[in-house]
């Protein structure tokens, strides 16, 4: 065969190999699995398994996200989070929502702050019934106490920014889990007592560079400092989810989608 009849062949094959890894890239679910050792965690939280899932967007992994819930469901947590943008303002559906939030309360308990594009939404009030009524804790500038054996816990869930100011957090005395949409103000958040953070917003960057990591994040602009992963400074831990739908930008590059399971160990 001559090279000009190969090239055309080769070109065609480098390009359906691409696509195929782009859809990959954007369907699939991974898991990224993590063990985080916390000075001041109480000894009966050792072990303790926190499912975080953020910035879904309406997404849908197989019908009634099946892939999706099936993973969560294989992590057996004790715990899932929601740290907002579980719907999107652009392409809103909050059936889609509010049924991963149902099933998703049949595995373990399951909390849940907002994000930016909560805040956009003209019906996030029935977006917030909707989630009460399935069994979801909405956390909107509170706390609640986890209880494990004879230790406790604080969770604090801080609503977006874009709702309002937020609130100083509470002064406790126990260890401190914040749940906040925005992983850019992360000192703000260990300066105010929080000694684990669970964050999305980034989308991991949106376009990930080998090296580099993340290319663009809303809050951060170019080459965002946080993410995705863990980031231990200022006394605190932060989880940064890469999240798992688009919105504005239709696309991930070499950014798949992610569910975060994190084993939380006393240090």
């Amino acid at each position: 065969m001559s090279r000009k009849k190969i090239r055309p062949l080769l070109l065609s094959a480098a390009g359906a190999a691409l696509a195929l890894w782009l859809l990959w890239g954007n369907r699939a679910v991974t898991v990224s699995a993590y063990s985080v050792a916390l000075r001041g965690l109480p000894a009966g939280f050792d072990g303790f398994r926190v499912a975080h899932v953020s910035d879904l967007h309406n997404e849908e992994f197989g019908p009634g996200n099946v892939r999706l819930l099936e993973k969560l469901r294989a992590a057996a947590p004790d715990l899932i989070v929601l740290t907002g943008d579980l719907v999107d303002s652009i392409h809103t559906d909050l059936d889609v929502a509010v049924s991963f939030a149902r099933a998703a309360v049949e595995i373990a308990p399951t909390y849940y702050v907002t994000g930016n594009h909560e805040a956009r939404l003209a019906d996030y009030p029935v977006l917030r019934e909707s989630l009460l009524a399935a069994g979801v804790t909405v956390l909107e500038n509170h706390a609640v106490t986890l209880t494990r054996g004879s230790d406790q816990v604080t969770l604090y869930g801080l609503q977006d920014l874009a709702f309002g100011p937020s609130p100083t957090l509470p002064e406790t005395k126990e260890f401190l889990i914040l749940l906040a949409h925005r992983p850019e103000y992360f000192e703000g958040y260990a300066a105010q007592g929080a000694d684990l953070v669970f964050s999305g917003h980034a989308h991991g960057g949106q376009v990930r560079l080998p090296f580099l990591g993340g290319l663009v994040a809303p809050g951060q602009g170019f080459f965002p400092k946080y993410d995705a992963g863990i980031y231990e400074e200022f006394g605190a831990v932060m989880v940064v989810s890469r999240g798992l739908g688009n919105s504005i930008i239709p696309l991930r590059v070499n950014d798949p989608p992610e569910l975060v399971i994190v084993t939380l160990y006393s240090k």
